[in-house]
């Protein structure tokens, strides 16, 4: 489909998640995602306390604040895992983006990889949930169970990867993590996504949002 600035805008997931984001990257994501009324703001927690005061506008956030747990391996330890989303939360985020245990998923443990979902859920309450599961690392049938698992322990959305890998939004990813979780969960494409004809095709297979970084979501809304 064709997509008007409007509803990109609604779609994206501005992000400072490198490691060399630095604080004038998360000052400057803020004041790109509130520029295009995006829907959402990332940082490393470090940054998120600022990134949370630099969305506000006349003392309020126009947009929504993320933050991210078990970021970029997802291999701390599920306990790591809870006590930073507890800060998340108690930061005011308003949606978490986790990494599932990759080495846990790669290796067949799988009630492990819920278990730790499962743990990080728990202490959200109503909070949206997406998780990441770094499909570069993880073979077709992987990226399909590993989709039911997060979903099965409480994800609403299941998401491609941190931006981190070589690859992780590819065509062939999401048709497979949507065909797996059909109505159940959303999919959140990240990690490659530099053109609005690839979203455009992305949101055809039935993403609904894209976690892009600062740079790249200034030159997509040049095309409008």
């Amino acid at each position: 489909m064709k997509l008007s600035a409007e509803q990109l805008a609604a779609m994206l997931d501005v992000s400072a998640v490198q490691a060399q984001s630095s604080l004038e990257d998360v000052k400057e994501t803020a004041a790109v995602a509130k520029k295009h009324n995006c829907i959402c703001a990332f940082s490393l927690p470090s940054f998120t306390p600022v990134l949370a005061e630099e969305l506000k506008e006349n003392g309020r956030r126009k947009v929504l604040l993320g933050g991210v747990v078990g970021f970029p391996s997802g291999g701390d330890s599920t306990a790591a895992k809870v006590a930073q989303a507890k800060e998340l939360v108690a930061l005011g985020c308003d949606e978490i983006d986790m990494v599932m245990n990759v080495g846990k998923m790669r290796s067949g443990l799988v009630k492990e990889v819920a278990a730790d979902i499962a743990a990080v859920k728990e202490v959200m309450g109503d909070m949206p949930l997406k998780v990441i599961l770094e499909c570069h690392h993880l073979t077709d049938k992987q990226i399909a169970e590993a989709s039911v698992i997060a979903v099965d322990a409480g994800a609403s959305w299941v998401k491609t990867g941190t931006g981190w890998a070589p690859t992780g939004a590819t065509l062939e990813n999401v048709k497979i993590m949507k065909d797996a979780v059909g109505d159940r969960a959303r999919v959140k494409a990240a990690g490659g996504v530099r053109s609005l004809e690839t979203i455009e095709k992305m949101v055809d297979l039935g993403v609904e949002r894209f976690g892009i970084g600062c740079g790249t979501v200034k030159k997509l809304f040049e095309a409008f």
